[in-house]
C-alpha cells in the first residue's frame, strides 16, 4: 500500500524551534487538480484504474493504521519482529549521525527502533499525507527532542529537495522504505525508483528496503480481504474521497472491494467491482460501469529473496545484507551502491 504525491515546488509550511533539534515540514499538500486530472484518466482507460497513492487522505490513513493491526495482515508484525531480532545488525549497517529519509513514513511506528539505535543527525519523513505527516512529526519531535526533523509532504518517485539538508551535504545519506510498499511498483518503476535513489543517496549512501516475500496464496489473501472488512473500506474509501473532494456521484453500495493473488504475476491486485449497470459523474465527465466492470486500485508485489536482488543490481546497488523474520515472511534488504 503505496503513499505518493503528485510532484510540487517544496516550501517550508511550519517550523518550530526546539531544545536542540529542530521541527520543519516542508512542501504544500497535493493539489486538487492534479488528483481530478488523474483520477478522469484513470477512469477513462478500457481497464479503469485509480493511483494507490490517493488512497491516503486522512481517513485513509487512519484506516491504514487500522489495517496495521488486523490479525490477518501479517507484514507489520514480521517486519517489527524483524526489526527487534536484527537491530543492532541493521544499526551496524547504516551507522551512527546518518541523515534517515524515509519514504512512505506514516505514524513512523517502525521508525522509532532505527531513531534510538542510529541517534541519526536528521531525520526526513516523506509522506502524501500532510495530516498524517504533520501529526508524527510532531510525536517523533516530542519522543526525540534532541533530533532535527524535516518532513516533507511529497512524491517519493521524484528527487527529494528539502533545502535545510544542503548544508548537511557531506552527512552519509541513508534511505529508509520500510512497510514492502516498494511492491505497489511494477517492475519496471521499481527499477526506475531504485535508480533514482541510487543517486539519491550518492557513492557512500545506503538503502534499508522492506519486501514482503512470497508465499503461501491462502495467507495472502487472507491479509488482503479481513473478516472485520477494513481492507474492503479502506478500498471504498477512494471512492468516498473522490466524492467529497471532486464532487463526484459515486455510490459505495454498488461496489465491492476484491482483492486476489495472480501468481503468474505474483502480486496481490485489488479492484473496486461494480455491482450494476450504472454511470457515474465527476463535474461533467459521464463514466458507464457494466455489471462485474472493476476499477483496479492497487498491485502488491512478491518477491523471492534472489528475485529481488537482482532488481537491485539492475539498479546499481548490491545487497549487502539481508535480514529476515522468523517465519521468512518478510526481508528487510540492506543495498549499498554497487
Amino acid at each position: 500500500m503505496a503513499r505518493a504525491a503528485p510532484r510540487r515546488r517544496q516550501r517550508p509550511l511550519t517550523g518550530a524551534a526546539r531544545a536542540t533539534g529542530k521541527l520543519r515540514v516542508h512542501g504544500p499538500a497535493a493539489s486538487a487538480d492534479g488528483f481530478r486530472e488523474d483520477v478522469i484518466a484513470g477512469l477513462s482507460l478500457p481497464q479503469k484504474a485509480l493511483s494507490p497513492k490517493y488512497f491516503y487522505d486522512a481517513e485513509g490513513s487512519r484506516l491504514f493504521e487500522r489495517i496495521c493491526r488486523l490479525r490477518e495482515y501479517y507484514p507489520t508484525r514480521s517486519e517489527l519482529a524483524l526489526m527487534r531480532r536484527h537491530l543492532a545488525d541493521i544499526a551496524r549497517f547504516a551507522g551512527r549521525g546518518v541523515q534517515l529519509i524515509e519514504y512512505g513514513s506514516g505514524a513512523s511506528t517502525k521508525t522509532r527502533q532505527l531513531l534510538r539505535a542510529l541517534r541519526p543527525a536528521a531525520y526526513v519523513p516523506v509522506d502524501i499525507s500532510a495530516a498524517a505527516l504533520q501529526s508524527a512529526t510532531r510525536r517523533i519531535a516530542r519522543e526525540f527532542p534532541w533530533l532535527d526533523v524535516h518532513g516533507v509532504v511529497g512524491d517519493f518517485m521524484q528527487p527529494l529537495r528539502v533545502p535545510a539538508l544542503r548544508a548537511r551535504s557531506r552527512q552519509r545519506r541513508v534511505v529508509y522504505f520500510p512497510g514492502s510498499t516498494i511492491g505497489n511498483l511494477t517492475h519496471e518503476e521499481a527499477h526506475a525508483f531504485l535508480r533514482m535513489t541510487r543517486s539519491q543517496v550518492g557513492a557512500h549512501g545506503a538503502m534499508l528496503v522492506g519486501v514482503d516475500l512470497k508465499k503461501d496464496a491462502n495467507r495472502l489473501h487472507a491479509a488482503y480481504n479481513d473478516a472485520q472488512g477494513v481492507t474492503a473500506a479502506f478500498n471504498l474509501n477512494l471512492l468516498a474521497r473522490i466524492n467529497r473532494e471532486l464532487g463526484g456521484d459515486f455510490d459505495l453500495r454498488r461496489f465491492a472491494h476484491y482483492a486476489f493473488y495472480n501468481a503468474s504475476l505474483g502480486r496481490i491486485e485489488m479492484h473496486l467491482v461494480s455491482l450494476a449497470a450504472q454511470r457515474v459523474a465527476i463535474d461533467r465527465h459521464r463514466f458507464r460501469f457494466d455489471v462485474g466492470e472493476s476499477v483496479h486500485t492497487e498491485n502488491s508485489y512478491k518477491y523471492a529473496v534472489p528475485e529481488f536482488e537482482a532488481l537491485a543490481r539492475a539498479a546499481g546497488f548490491r545487497a549487502a545484507r539481508v535480514w529476515q523474520d522468523g517465519r521468512r515472511d518478510f526481508a528487510l534488504f540492506g543495498l549499498t551502491p554497487a
